[in-house]
């Protein structure tokens, strides 16, 4: 191999491939090409290395140590370049640049999407977001890019992102939490949110406590409503950490120590196949993920 080698872009597209779906055969599927192809790109790759990238076990590829540091490092720069380059040659085509995004999670959306969705529009190259909030089931008629939700079906052909899988917490304001652990819960209110009804009784069973080992406090409607009223009285709210991440890193709300417990419930993002932007929907859903892993390393960060 000589030094000045030109790197084949085909050949790092069929690599990416094979280490997302471990699988030169399913690879070579997604790529519309051969097995033989994509086989001859990944020996093009590592001859260019000198060193292996992927080992076959029977029907398996798996990335050798060599071969994840080499996709972690590419995979979404090169995600970046193929679709700028698809955007770029479609620029001429009718709202290219819009995306139409529903979601079941009109707190998350509130608190989390929407105060990020300039990033992603800066990343895109200004790509518009729509955001339509609605608990309706899905049809195949009704007109989005991109669903996300925790509880409702998709009936569909769709690609699927799983972007946070729910942790709740209980929090107050800080001269309400004051330092203080889970004593707190004995003679401080803690809020109901009427739409979640499922948060209260999952969260007490993951803490290994029942309904009369808390105050009952007011009720509202929704999460996006109940968190004026926690950060600004002398009451605890029960809530997903992720949409009070923010606020706890503003100083607005502080957690109660060792409240932490899994809900089991999944947000989950999908890009259906029949979008007008299948490119700019699947560029929705990665920066969405990451998004959400973001906050959770640092979330996880604040104790």
């Amino acid at each position: 191999m000589t030094e000045d080698k030109a790197l084949s872009l085909n050949a790092v597209r069929a690599f990416v491939q094979v280490a997302r779906d471990s699988s030169v055969t399913r690879a070579a599927k997604t790529l519309g090409i051969t097995q033989s192809s994509v086989s001859r790109h990944l020996a093009v790759l590592e001859e260019y290395f000198g060193a292996a990238l992927i080992e076959r076990r029977g029907r398996q590829s798996q990335l050798t140590d060599f071969g994840r540091l080499f996709a972690d490092a590419i995979a979404e720069p090169l995600d970046t370049i193929l679709f700028t380059a698809k955007r770029m040659r479609r620029a001429g085509r009718h709202d290219v640049n819009r995306l139409v995004m529903r979601t079941s999670l009109a707190t998350f959306a509130y608190t989390v999407l929407i105060p990020n969705l300039r990033e992603f529009s800066t990343e895109m190259g200004g790509v518009t977001v729509d955001v339509i909030s609605t608990l309706s089931a899905p049809t195949s008629t009704d007109s989005f890019d991109v669903l996300l939700t925790r509880d409702l079906m998709l009936n569909e052909p769709a690609d699927r992102w799983d972007v946070y899988d729910e942790q709740l917490v209980c929090v107050g304001a800080p001269d309400c939490i004051a330092s203080r652990g889970l004593e707190a819960l004995r003679n401080t209110p803690v809020i109901a949110v009427t739409s979640r009804p499922d948060i209260l009784p999952t969260w007490l069973r993951g803490m290994a406590m029942k309904t009369s080992d808390v105050v009952s406090g007011s009720r509202y409607d929704h999460h996006y409503l109940a968190l004026p009223a926690v950060s600004t009285g002398q009451s605890l709210l029960v809530t997903p950490h992720i949409v009070v991440a923010d606020l706890v890193r503003q100083g607005l709300l502080e957690i109660l120590p060792g409240s932490r417990a899994p809900s089991g419930m999944q947000y989950r993002a999908y890009a259906i196949d029949r979008s007008s932007n299948p490119d700019v929907a699947r560029a929705f859903c990665r920066w969405l993920t990451r998004l959400c892993r973001r906050m959770t390393e640092e979330g996880a960060a604040i104790k």
